[in-house]
């Protein structure tokens, strides 16, 4: 058995003092923690030009991808995302995003509405799991013959 590595990489630096791990590999397995985008959004909103949900959700996945690039992979290894928005009218731009993204690959999902995330600004929060093993463009089709 591999022991667990802790996935650090610049883009992403882990926050002094926190009591989280922004990915552990584990074995072909790698983990993420809920990814915002701050503290680009901050920034953007204190210049008075707030990211909307579909420029949020690009800078989150960008983050989720150095991560799976640090733990040696690449955006394709995604195989599963969770995706929270304060605003469930903000579902367009975030399948926009996605779209945009992964290019026709589409790990599989899910998106929640929330009340809130952890500063105003934010609207889009993606978890995400990777595995190191499966490229998703090379996937086929499964299908009942039922």
């Amino acid at each position: 058995m591999d022991a667990p590595q802790r996935v650090t990489c610049p883009e992403v630096p882990d926050r002094p003092g926190a009591s989280w791990t922004n990915a552990w590999r584990l074995g072909h397995e790698v983990v993420m923690s809920g990814m915002t985008g701050h503290p680009t959004t901050q920034q953007a909103a204190a210049q008075g030009q707030p990211l909307g949900a579909y420029e949020q959700t690009l800078v989150v996945l960008r983050k989720l991808e150095a991560l799976v690039r640090a733990a040696g992979g690449h955006k394709h290894n995604i195989v599963k995302t969770v995706v929270y928005v304060t605003d469930i009218a903000d579902k367009d731009a975030v399948g926009r995003a996605r779209h945009d993204f992964f290019e026709g690959t589409y790990p599989s999902s899910t998106l929640v509405a929330v009340s809130a995330l952890v500063f105003p600004e934010l609207t889009v929060e993606i978890d995400a799991w990777a595995r190191l093993d499966v490229d998703l463009r090379a996937a086929a089709s499964l299908q009942s013959e039922a």
